[in-house]
């Protein structure tokens, strides 16, 4: 069987000045996933609205597997605005479906299969879906790969959400901004990013660290090596999903067995590939997709 992946957290629509894209890092993290060969599932909530029944058929169309709510709530959106580097700025709706994902039969059943999910800081802004993510959490296996992607986005988060966080576990994924904040707010004696990430590796019993400093390459940390690897230079179109994009091939990757340091060039490769497309959930090349076998 193949072995099931969750995304678990907000699914929006991320609305550009010409269109809207459908969106939301655990649903865009899910979608990579399963273009690898996994069982990708997104777990979030939409509205009894227009908006709402868009993301249900678009999920469909992609084949993504889904466990979303329908809920009394708006559909979630947010607008996006792309620098000229294509560096996108977000502003994200408050009181949203995604605020409101409930606990189910089902989403327990699926957590106690699950081999990987992927969850931020964004979807845990709200009582109801912080204790959902929290119980899903605590009803994987003990193997499962618990991976932490920050995700910090505009005032949506507090030092108590990331500690608790960090607390349950196991792979944490930021990039550079996201460290500079995790380090005010966890004052170490420490001299740099390479320092900071071993300690918070050591400290929360983290099998492995993901850190994304865009242009200047990445850093995977495990308890006993230490991978970077520069960033391609590309075209890029938006960065939109990039991060998301990385996050789910170096977990396909490793699932598929494959070494830190060869996960962590597929997720590079795949990253850059992502940068050249508009939008969050890019369908990846027949290439890209082989690079996982």
């Amino acid at each position: 069987m193949k072995k099931i992946i969750v995304g678990l957290g907000e699914i929006l629509w991320d609305v550009f000045p010409e269109q809207k894209i459908l969106g939301g890092a655990p649903a865009n993290f899910a979608y990579y996933v399963s273009q690898f060969g996994f069982n990708g599932n997104v777990i979030s909530a939409v509205g009894d609205d227009i908006l709402g029944k868009e993301i249900l058929n678009s999920l469909e169309e992609k084949s993504l597997n889904c466990l979303i709510e329908t809920t009394s709530f708006p559909t979630g959106i947010v607008q996006v605005t792309l620098s000229g580097e294509g560096i996108p700025s977000y502003e994200i709706c408050e009181n949203v479906a995604w605020d409101n994902i409930p606990f189910t039969e089902h989403t327990e059943k699926l957590a106690n299969k699950a081999a990987a999910v992927c969850f931020g800081s964004l979807a845990q802004r709200s009582k109801t879906s912080r204790e959902t993510i929290r119980r899903f959490l605590l009803a994987t296996p003990p193997d499962c790969l618990r991976i932490f992607d920050v995700n910090l986005r505009q005032h949506f988060y507090d030092q108590n959400v990331i500690e608790e966080s960090l607390k349950i576990c196991n792979v944490l994924k930021m990039n550079e901004d996201e460290l500079e904040i995790l380090a005010g707010m966890i004052k170490l004696d420490v001299k740099n990013d390479i320092e900071f990430c071993k300690h918070l590796l050591k400290k929360n019993h983290l099998e492995v660290i993901i850190l994304t400093k865009g242009t200047e390459g990445s850093y995977i940390f495990t308890k006993n090596d230490m991978s970077f690897q520069s960033t391609p230079k590309v075209q890029v179109a938006d960065t939109v999903g990039a991060g998301d994009s990385f996050t789910a091939a170096f977990v396909s990757a490793f699932l598929s067995d494959k070494s830190i340091k060869e996960s962590h060039r597929i997720a590079v490769e795949v990253s850059a590939f992502v940068c050249q497309k508009y939008g969050a959930m890019s369908e990846l090349s027949p290439s890209i997709m082989s690079l996982i076998k």
